[in-house]
């Protein structure tokens, strides 16, 4: 019997065991779905290269499960599991970091979209994110792909149904978000989305799609929104690049990484992406080097009123990983400039304005 197969049915007997017989039930379809991508088509799904996983991620379904009683608030300082539900969307599994001390105001919220093979385990331990919320006071959202949806786990950017405000993964994870921000008490002001890959493309999209939740995006490794309908241009994208699909206006702020040898998804993608944000010309632009790693180039963009809209990062010799990144994930080159660091900077000084922070009991 398949390892992968039994590792599934095993998550399901432990799952009914514990009474959780939704989950158990999505885990059998997981597993089922598993054995159908071995023999079926749905291998076309996958557009990424592959990478080693850290830790198995949890098993979840495309199946909603609207039964889910809401969870206590945790203790602060952890590292927890979630799942989000919904009647229409869909389900999926999440980790949240809850950072120590206890808030004595609202704290803001990053929003993590790992890419293709990656879990929120594997990319939590890659980006160091975690302990950078530790360290400065905000939570951290890991949304996990399911492999029901995707066989490799990645977010399905290329999918014209999952590309639109309301419809498919966009509205999933809005509504995951939405959920997270009123459970935990969180600044809807300062709410921001980074993706890496396929991450990077869906957070694109997701800041398009809901502006008046995201103050800011970071899109790493990525692709701009609508830049493919299907698995053929999703292919023609990764290898030369391709613009965003419908105007510019109205956009959040986006800081965008990436490596000039990124053999996956082609650095124009990178390019592509900033001038969805900005057409313009950038006001600042400056080379350094990352101690005794890559070079970069940073170029920064203003709108008419001198407000930093878009920052683009382009890191000399690097491929396709997270600029700064740690060993212990996958997908990471820790000789570039700090992309963690470099996001969390430009995430910060930007925030909703209070009479469009979105208010959690929004509709998607």
């Amino acid at each position: 019997m398949n390892p992968t197969f039994q590792r599934w049915m095993a998550r399901a007997t432990e799952l009914t065991r514990d009474g959780k017989l939704q989950r158990a039930t999505e885990a059998i379809q997981a597993a089922l779905a598993g054995v159908a991508a071995r023999v079926g088509p749905r291998d076309a799904d996958v557009i990424d290269v592959p990478a080693r996983e850290v830790t198995p991620g949890g098993v979840a379904g495309a199946a909603p499960d609207v039964t889910t009683p809401p969870r206590p608030a945790p203790a602060p300082g952890q590292f927890i599991d979630g799942h989000h539900a919904d009647a229409a969307a869909g389900s999926r599994d999440f980790k949240l970091y809850v950072p120590p001390g206890g808030p004595v105001q609202a704290l803001p919220l990053v929003v993590m979209l790992h890419g293709c093979t990656q879990d929120a385990a594997d990319f939590a331990a890659g980006t160091g994110m975690n302990d950078a919320a530790q360290a400065r006071g905000f939570f951290v959202l890991y949304p996990e792909q399911s492999r029901s949806a995707n066989p490799q786990r990645c977010w399905n950017w290329f999918k014209h149904s999952h590309q639109q405000r309301g419809r498919g993964e966009p509205a999933l994870l809005a509504g995951m978000v939405r959920e997270v921000v009123q459970r935990h008490g969180i600044d809807p002001r300062r709410v921001y989305v980074a993706g890496l890959s396929a991450g990077g493309a869906m957070a694109a999209i997701l800041g398009d799609a809901y502006p008046e939740l995201f103050a800011a995006v970071g899109v790493h490794s990525g692709l701009a929104t609508g830049a493919a309908k299907d698995l053929g241009s999703a292919l023609q994208a990764m290898r030369a690049g391709a613009p965003a699909a419908g105007p510019a206006a109205g956009r959040p702020p986006t800081i965008v990484f990436h490596g000039d040898r990124d053999t996956t998804v082609h650095p124009a993608n990178g390019e592509h992406v900033r001038v969805a944000v900005s057409s313009g010309d950038a006001s600042h632009t400056e080379r350094a080097r990352q101690g005794d790693g890559h070079d970069h180039t940073r170029q920064v963009y203003r709108d008419d009123n001198g407000r930093v809209v878009a920052e683009h990062w382009v890191v000399h010799g690097a491929g396709h990983a997270w600029s700064g990144g740690r060993a212990a994930g996958s997908f990471t080159d820790a000789s570039g400039p700090d992309a963690t660091d470099a996001m969390l900077r430009f995430f910060f000084s930007n925030s909703l304005p209070a009479a469009d922070a979105t208010q959690p009991g929004a509709p998607a």
